[in-house]
């Protein structure tokens, strides 16, 4: 990599378990561990400076970070992080990686730079003290060798130097998923890690018998959609000793709010839990949240994930849309949809499911509702906000999420939803 520093570097890990930061080449060292004894692990690795970026940069020029190419613990999934959650990283963050046992590099992938998936201010879980700035991550596959590099913006004119400087202690993080969950709870395995679906009458139903009182006393049949198949947090693999054990809730659900992932669309369904796990591991060890931000996520074949611990049926409080997390869910869509056309099945997985768990709490998918504004750069905090009830997360953040390919599809997912709830 050009006009970067080659030395060695430091490595400290986010997981509780050290991982080498080269692997063995010797004909006499000990045989790799067996994919059964690795858990999922985070190595962390402090970028260098390259030269002429400090002392010796010219006044105004844009900071340069990184590292050169090296081997590495195998991993799947990249990101970048720094300590400050409040700072942004204005410039550009590329990294290339190897595949496993191969001598074939990447291309120069782009990470989006946004800071914006995060526990609104003010909350415990954003006082806690352990948030930390980070990209988006992207999933790159089986890998054990990576490249980075990060370069500031180019100042906007003479006095603008500020964004010359990148936030102080970026690392990379390179995150191994771990093994899949034992057969029998896996995905595509029995119901052990299913939440089955349910046909409209019997949602109907089910919605009558537990909350029965309010419910009846309207005098008709509540408007929601069927159930759709769930995969849980055991379906997918989730280590539940990672995340904090405290719950949070809020209020009721009023909006759904429709990410990508912007992990890149280089995945198969079937590691579709592989990615969930990673970016679990990555949000709680990497960003510091208390969980995975996402209430669901999606994947491209129109596979529906449990995410954030606490209830499917229940109005969790996550940490997805900076300032709207209250009174809201949020659904991630696995995937970058910039310029990609989302699948058709993902689409129609998000209108199953925002008729379903809109319809429990009486939201009308092609209504509008108010939501307080936590604080953000489009409202200010306090601001009563008029949103579409399944609304982009552009729509309460300054953002690309979730891709203008995907954002174009909001209109025919409303109208399906609310279809699906006899509306």
């Amino acid at each position: 990599m050009r006009g970067f520093l080659a030395s060695s570097i430091g490595v400290t890990c986010a997981a509780a378990l050290a991982l080498p930061l080269a692997l063995p080449t010797a004909s006499h060292a000990a045989p790799p561990p067996t994919r059964e004894a690795v858990p999922g692990s985070t190595l962390s690795l402090p970028l260098e400076t390259s030269p002429g970026s400090t002392s010796t940069r010219a006044a105004g020029a844009p900071q340069e970070q990184g590292l050169t190419r090296r081997d590495v613990h195998p991993f799947s999934l990249v990101g970048v992080v720094w300590d400050d959650p409040d700072a942004q990283l204005h410039g550009q963050v590329q990294v290339r990686t190897r595949t496993t046992n191969s001598t074939r590099w990447s291309t120069w992938q782009e990470l989006e730079t946004h800071n914006d998936d995060a526990p609104d201010l003010g909350t415990p879980e954003r006082a806690a003290g352990t948030l930390h700035g980070s990209t988006a991550p992207l999933w790159v596959g089986d890998s054990d060798g990576v490249e980075v590099r990060v370069k500031a913006d180019e100042p906007a004119g003479e006095r603008a130097t500020p964004s010359a400087d990148l936030p102080k202690g970026l690392r990379l993080e390179l995150v191994d998923p771990g093994d899949e969950p034992p057969q029998g709870s896996r995905a595509e395995g029995t119901s052990a890690g299913v939440i089955p679906a349910l046909d409209k009458k019997q949602t109907e139903d089910e919605l009558l018998r537990t909350r029965g009182a309010d419910t009846a006393a309207a005098g008709s049949r509540p408007f929601i959609g069927p159930r759709p198949r769930i995969i849980t947090r055991k379906g997918w693999g989730a280590n539940e000793k990672l995340r904090e054990r405290k719950l949070g809730y809020t209020k009721t659900v009023k909006a759904a709010f429709i990410h990508h992932s912007a992990t890149g669309n280089n995945y198969r369904c079937s590691q579709a839990p592989s990615l969930i796990r990673s970016i679990y591991r990555y949000h709680v060890k990497s960003s510091g949240w208390r969980d995975i931000g996402y209430n669901f996520l999606v994947d491209k074949c129109g596979n529906i994930y449990e995410g954030r611990a606490g209830g499917v049926a229940k109005p969790v409080m996550g940490a997805h849309t900076l300032g709207f997390n209250t009174n809201s869910t949020g659904i991630a869509v696995l995937g970058s949809y910039g310029s990609s056309n989302p699948p058709a099945a993902a689409v129609k997985a998000i209108a199953r499911l925002t008729a379903w768990k809109l319809g429990l709490y009486g939201a009308n998918p092609r209504g509008s509702t108010y939501l307080k504004s936590g604080g953000g750069n489009l409202y200010r905090k306090g601001k009563n906000v008029r949103l579409k009830v399944i609304s982009g997360h552009r729509d309460g953040f300054a953002t690309e999420c979730p891709g203008r390919r995907l954002y174009n599809k909001l209109g025919s997912a409303r109208s399906s939803s609310a279809h699906l709830q006899g509306r």
